[in-house]
């Protein structure tokens, strides 16, 4: 299958939307600043405005702590790192790992000591603990199963800073998966439905989806939001009343009927899923 070949902008993100990407305090990330890991630049009121290239090796350097690498070799790593790193991030790109005390990077066929630059041999890859940044050239001899975990991630990673990016890395991990992956068709459709003019891809990706989960209330439930955004009313009422059938604890497909049915001229709808919903929250 043709690879990805779409690149991610870079875009300026604030100290609060990086720790939402990293799931990181503020101090922490503050910490990681004050050690030289990245130097942000200032944006409006003196408040620290990070790239995309920062996230990805501030992501690397907490990793790369909690393998016990020390902090000499971090810095010496990343400095090298930074230079790899293009403006406009691939999705396809770099691994980082940790190979006893060593930080080893993975690009193409290739890999290479993070610090001295030095090639290492094949044979050595098998030492490896531990992935510590979610950018992955895949090798081919790697598990699909395994490649498509490592686009998912990255596109949790993406989608608070950059949609076209994660729905790019949900598709691949789709793509690439052996089984078919429930996560990231659910994650995939609900980006799409947030966005008003992809509504229409989004009910897509949910029948799709239903092809190999056909008896899961949340899939039926997401496919009845994205026929309702559609004005397809009727055809949402029935997605919500299987939604239902399936999980009659499902105090969200409740209420959202409920209102739906209000819509539609069924006040004793109204009430009786109004009601559900007030038993299953209270």
């Amino acid at each position: 299958m043709p690879e990805v070949t779409s690149s991610v902008p870079a875009r300026a993100v604030s100290m609060r939307e990086l720790q939402g990407i990293l799931g990181v305090s503020r101090s922490t990330l503050s910490g990681l600043v004050a050690a030289g890991f990245v130097t942000p630049t200032r944006g409006p009121r003196n408040a620290w405005r990070f790239t995309f290239q920062d996230a990805v090796l501030l992501r690397t350097a907490l990793q790369l702590r909690a393998a016990r690498i020390t902090p000499r070799k971090i810095i010496a790593a990343l400095s090298r790192l930074r230079k790899a790193l293009p403006d406009e991030l691939p999705l396809t790109g770099i691994r980082v790992s940790a190979v006893g005390n060593d930080v080893a990077v993975r690009s193409g066929p290739s890999q290479w000591d993070a610090v001295t630059g030095q090639l290492l041999l094949d044979f050595e890859v098998a030492e490896i603990k531990g992935d510590v940044v979610f950018l992955d050239t895949a090798p081919a001899r790697r598990s699909g199963e395994r490649q498509a975990e490592e686009w998912y991630e990255l596109g949790e990673v993406l989608r608070a800073s950059d949609v076209t990016g994660a729905e790019q890395a949900y598709r691949k991990a789709i793509e690439l998966s052996p089984r078919p992956f429930y996560a990231a068709y659910v994650d995939l459709g609900v980006l799409l439905c947030e966005l008003e003019a992809r509504c229409d891809d989004a009910l897509e990706i949910f029948d799709e989806a239903l092809i190999h989960f056909s008896s899961d209330a949340v899939l039926h439930f997401n496919r009845a939001i994205a026929l309702e955004d559609l004005g397809r009313f009727e055809d949402a009422e029935r997605s919500y009343q299987r939604s239902l059938e399936i999980d009659p604890t499902h105090a969200d497909a409740h209420h959202n009927l409920a209102i739906l049915l209000e819509r539609r001229g069924d006040p004793q709808g109204l009430v009786r899923h109004l009601n559900a919903y007030r038993r299953l929250t209270t």
